[in-house]
Parts: C-alpha cells; structure tokens; sequence
C-alpha cells in the first residue's frame, strides 16, 4: 500500500496521473493535499515514481514472517545493491535498524530517481523512509 507523506500545498498532481488504479485524488483545486483511496490502491509503486517532491513510499507487510518491504524513492550515489545489508533511517535520517536491499528499481518513468526495495521488521516499516548514505 502506498504512503503518501505530502505536506505541501503547492500546484501539483502528478501522483494522480501516474496511478493507473484512481487510487491517489487532490480534489478540485490543485493545490490540495493528495489522498489516498486504499481500497483502489495495489502498491504498484507508479505513484512512487511519479511524485517530483519524493512523499510517496509504498509499505509491504504481506510477506510471512517477521519481515515486510518499504519502498521508497533515493537519490544518493553509490547506490545499493540487492542483497547489500544498509542501515535504515526513519523521517528525521536517525538510523533505525539494518535492512536487507531486495531491488534497486530505475525506470525511464522513475525520470533518475531510483527507488529501492527494503526489508525490514514490520514493526518498523511506517518508521522506515530511506538509508544512510553510503
């Protein structure tokens, strides 16, 4: 399911036209905060992708066990790699736990802006929004 973490009220949709579900509306004026319908929502990660200010992520804690997946956008270099265990960070860049890199995704659609794929424990994926810098 995706997060969306928006906090500013600028002119600005284009997490709605990159969601293929209608999962994601801003509502009549464009400068409205985006909402999220999650029960149109797949975690597909377009929107992922698809947002300029980098507030979406999209959280998986379907998965069997004690592990569930955050993706999330990162624009740091070098990037990880999968398989590659990094140091997860929560909002304020405090490291909270090691996490395992599952894929590094970039796309023509992802305009530079990889997104890597995290497994960390599920009680940590709604703290979970990026890795230290490597």
């Amino acid at each position: 399911m995706a997060v969306i973490e928006c906090v500013q009220d600028i002119p600005c949709d284009p997490c709605t036209t990159t969601c293929k579900f209608s999962a994601i509306t801003i509502g009549d004026d464009i400068t409205d905060l985006p909402k999220l319908d999650a029960s149109k929502c797949t975690g597909c990660g377009n929107c992922v992708f698809g947002c300029p200010g980098l507030a979406i992520f999209v959280v998986d804690g379907s998965p069997e066990g004690q592990l569930g997946k955050v993706s999330f956008p990162h624009e740091y270099l070098p990037l990880p790699t999968a398989g590659q265990w990094v140091q997860v960070v929560n909002r304020a860049g405090e490291v909270i736990c090691e996490g395992k890199v599952e894929k590094v995704l970039s796309t023509k659609a992802s305009d530079k802006t990889p997104v890597i794929q995290v497994w960390v424990p599920k009680d940590l994926l709604m703290e979970a929004r990026g890795i230290k810098r490597l």
